[in-house]
C-alpha cells in the first residue's frame, strides 16, 4: 500500500512506523485484515473502499473513521458490535475526540491517527489498552489503515481490533 512521502514532521513514537515484514506473530484476522488492504490498493496509490464481502469474519471488531482535515478531526462512520460490547456504548456518528477525549490528551493515539492521515500509511501495534474498556480487555492487537477515494488524499481510516484478557487470552468477537 503507497502511502504519500513523509516530510520530516513529528509524529512522535509513530514518525519511522513502518509495518514489519515478517507478520507471522500477528493474529491471524489482523494479518487478513492487513493483507487485504494490500491486495486492493492499486499500483502506487492507497485504496478507495474495502469489498466488505471478503471481510464478513472481521466486521464485528472493524470500526471506521471519516477524515475532516482543517481542522484535523475523525469522526467514527462505523463501530463493530465487538467494540461497542468492550466498551458498553456506541459511538458510531460521534467525534472520535470527544467519545474518547484521552485521543487528545494521550499522544500515542493523537500522533498515531495524525500520523496515518497525514501519511497515508497504515499502522499495527499490540499493547495495553489506552482507552476505557471491559476490565477483562487489557491487552489489544490492531492494525489502522487509511483509504482515500482519490487515491492520494486519506479520508477514511479503517481498523480491526482484536482483544485479549491480562492472560492473553482472545476475547471472542462476538459475546
Amino acid at each position: 500500500m503507497a502511502g504519500r512521502p513523509v516530510e520530516p514532521l513529528d509524529f512522535g513514537v509513530w514518525t519511522d512506523h513502518r509495518i514489519p515484514q515478517d507478520r507471522s506473530g500477528w493474529h491471524p484476522l489482523v494479518r487478513q485484515f492487513y493483507e487485504h488492504c494490500l491486495s486492493i490498493a492499486p499500483p502506487g496509490r492507497l485504496p478507495g473502499r474495502l469489498a466488505p464481502e471478503r471481510m464478513v469474519p472481521m466486521l464485528s471488531r472493524m470500526w471506521m473513521a471519516d477524515v475532516h482535515h482543517d481542522p484535523l478531526r475523525f469522526r467514527y462512520r462505523l463501530y463493530g458490535t465487538a467494540l461497542v460490547s468492550s466498551q458498553h456504548r456506541e459511538l458510531t456518528g460521534q467525534w472520535l475526540d470527544e467519545a474518547q477525549p484521552e485521543t487528545v490528551r494521550n499522544p500515542m493515539v493523537r500522533d498515531r491517527f495524525r500520523f496515518i492521515a497525514e501519511t497515508g500509511r497504515p499502522t499495527w501495534r499490540r499493547g495495553r489498552t489506552l482507552w476505557e474498556r471491559d476490565p477483562l480487555h487489557r491487552i489489544i492487537e490492531n492494525c489502522i489503515a487509511p483509504l482515500a477515494a482519490d487515491g492520494t488524499t486519506v479520508d477514511i481510516l479503517i481498523g480491526l481490533v482484536v482483544l485479549f484478557d491480562s492472560a492473553g487470552g482472545e476475547i471472542p468477537g462476538e459475546f
